[in-house]
Parts: C-alpha cells; sequence; structure tokens
C-alpha cells in the first residue's frame, strides 16, 4: 500500500443523475482520466443501492415494488445450500468466478462493462481504476426479511450477504486489475453514519470489523485496495482498526468530527493509508457557492491540521485523494457537471503547489 502514490489525483464517488450510461462514462473519463469509475445512475431502478447488488442473494424477493429476502419460503434453505456451494466452488478455483451468481451484469449495471471497454482504449494513460460496491453493514441494515427484520440481526442470512458482497467486489477487482493493477474498490457505507446511535445498539465494533474483513480479503486476493466511504461523521476508530486501505471522508462538512480521532487517525496515515478527502460538496446548497480558490485553501487549511499530528506535508499529499463528499446521484446534470469540474480543477491546484 505505500507504494500507491496518490498525489492529490482527483476520484469520484460512484453515482451520477444521467440516464445514458455511455454519456456518464465519457463525462467521467473527460473530468477524472488518471483513475475513472463506473457510473452507478440510480435513475435506473435496478441500480438503486441496495437493490443493484440483491441479484444472487437467497430468497432475494421483489413484490409490489419492495425488495426484500423472503427466509420463509419452501424453497430456501435448498436455496442457501445452493449459494455456499457456490460459493466454496469459486473461492475453491473449482468453477470460474464469471460463471458463477457473483458477477456484475449488465442487467444492474449497464456501465461497468462500458467502462471497462473504455479503461481499456485509455490504459496506457491510467494510474488506476475504482469500482464500488454497497458496503455490508449498509446493506444488512437496508434490506429485510419478510417480517421487516434487518438482515443484520439474523447471522445466517448477514454471513450469506458478506459474502455476497466479497465475490461481487472480486470481480469487479478482477476485471478492472486484467487492464491496471492495484484498482481501488470502495464499500459505500453510508449506513454506519447512525454508528453508536439507538438504531446500532447491540451492534458492536467487532460485527463491524467481521462484515469488512472477508470482503476486503476478496478485494486483495485479486491485487486490489479497499476504501471504505462514509459521507457523514462516524465512529472513525472502527474504520482506521479494520485495516483498510483507503478512507473516503465528507472534508467539506465533517473534517473536524474526524481529527478528533487523531490517535487512529495519525496511525492509518503513518501505516500508508491514503485519505480520500472529499473537500467538494455535492450538497446543492454549497455547490454553487464554492470555487476552486475557496475549496484549494479550505483543503491546505486541513492539510496544516494533520501536520499538527506530526505528520509531513510530503507524506500527506502523496496519500491523499481528491473527491466529492459524495455521489451525485441526487443532484441536477448541471450540478454535477460542476461537482466533476471543481474535483478536478482543485486536484490540478494542489498538484501545481506541492510536488514531491
Amino acid at each position: 500500500m505505500s507504494q500507491y502514490r496518490a498525489e492529490c489525483r482527483p476520484v469520484l464517488i460512484g453515482s451520477l443523475p444521467q440516464r445514458d450510461h455511455q454519456e456518464a462514462v465519457d463525462l467521467i473519463f473527460d473530468h477524472t482520466p488518471e483513475i475513472p469509475l463506473w457510473p452507478q445512475l440510480p435513475c435506473h431502478r435496478k441500480e438503486g443501492m441496495m437493490r443493484q447488488f440483491l441479484p444472487g442473494l437467497p430468497g432475494a424477493t421483489e413484490r409490489d415494488g419492495k425488495i426484500f429476502v423472503d427466509t420463509s419460503g419452501p424453497d430456501f434453505e435448498a436455496d442457501l445450500l445452493a449459494f455456499y456451494e457456490e460459493y466454496l466452488a469459486v473461492t475453491e478455483g473449482l468453477i470460474d468466478i464469471d460463471d458463477s451468481r457473483f458477477v456484475i451484469s449488465a442487467r444492474e449495471a449497464a456501465g461497468f462493462p462500458l467502462f471497462l471497454a473504455r479503461a481499456e482504449q485509455e490504459k496506457d494513460t491510467l494510474f488506476g481504476l475504482k469500482g464500488q460496491v454497497t458496503g455490508p453493514v449498509t446493506f444488512c441494515m437496508g434490506v429485510v426479511d419478510q417480517d421487516g427484520r434487518a438482515l443484520f440481526y439474523d447471522d445466517q442470512v448477514r454471513d450469506a450477504a458478506v459474502k455476497l458482497l466479497g465475490l461481487k467486489a472480486r470481480y469487479q477487482t478482477r476485471k478492472m486489475a486484467a487492464i491496471k493493477q492495484q484498482p481501488l474498490l470502495f464499500f459505500d457505507e453510508p449506513g454506519l453514519a447512525g454508528f453508536g446511535s439507538s438504531a446500532f445498539i447491540t451492534v458492536t465494533p467487532q460485527d463491524i470489523d467481521n462484515c469488512f474483513s472477508e470482503p476486503f480479503e476478496a478485494v486483495r486476493a485479486e491485487g486490489g485496495l479497499t476504501g471504505v466511504h462514509v459521507c457523514a461523521n462516524t465512529e472513525w476508530s472502527v474504520i482506521f482498526d479494520s485495516g483498510v486501505d483507503v478512507v473516503s471522508y465528507d472534508a467539506y462538512s465533517y473534517f473536524d468530527k474526524l481529527l478528533l480521532f487523531r490517535d487512529g487517525l495519525k496511525s492509518f496515515i503513518e501505516r500508508g493509508g491514503i485519505l480520500a478527502a472529499g473537500i467538494v460538496p455535492t450538497d446543492p446548497e454549497f455547490i454553487e457557492a464554492e470555487d476552486r480558490d475557496g475549496l484549494v485553501r479550505k483543503w491546505f487549511e486541513q492539510l496544516e491540521q494533520l501536520e499538527q499530528l506530526g505528520l509531513s506535508r510530503d507524506r500527506i499529499f502523496v496519500q491523499t485523494l481528491i473527491t466529492p463528499s459524495c455521489g451525485t446521484g441526487t443532484a441536477s446534470e448541471e450540478q454535477t457537471r460542476r461537482v466533476l469540474e471543481l474535483t478536478r480543477d482543485v486536484s490540478a491546484a494542489i498538484r501545481k503547489q506541492i510536488t514531491v
């Protein structure tokens, strides 16, 4: 990980408001050509945050427009057994992941094959590639069973969901690594903003760590780097202690909260961890109010505070990516274009001022 020289390059968070996948891919490559990602377009129903990665999970059901996992059906136990048999066959190399339920298909992610095709064309100029999957905690808290109970509280189904997400992340990583080594794979965890609240009262840090460990191993098995994206505040020590490679956070609104975990933050950076600093706001209220120079100043002010932890400016620069604070799936296309322009331009301005 210490050899990954991020050097404040720009990279995005997955969702965009466009309807056309090729248009979205082109927009991404135009603004972040060094580390592009594949677009999630939630205006398409199948690309909703939970729905997109649900296929393949035993008991996955849609009824009256709602998705849930039906553990009461007569075929559930047989489906669960088949799931684990297929999981073991893939992890033990008996069948190729391309021939399994763990693929990211064009039905749920039409932007992924278009992204891979464009990346193959541009591979000589790429620094890296980025993919993403709904994080296991957010997924298992957001998807419920037939009784409305979150999957997180069913140990058996939670285990299957974690394995499903881990291998879908592995599939993405393998496809990207075939084009450019050491791709980034982010686990999007907006649900962790509630960690420590009454909604998580029975959830322990060990539970969170258990959710991450297997998916992280799956990504690293294909030579990828793992990231966790939380677009609000959380108990950051849990993320730092997970062994993740990249911590993606809202630097525009929550840097002061991150700094409260100074010891964990410093240790994370000293071991080679990368900060994906979401310095470009995605809240419509602030998108038009900010400009490149103001955001650059804001980032340098934060840099000074990180230096006060005893970290060198060069180290922080090398181990930082510049990102939007979150995805732009709920913003307008005009607002999204401005976010992408600001991300590109803020990164370029910082890189012009610091060279290592």
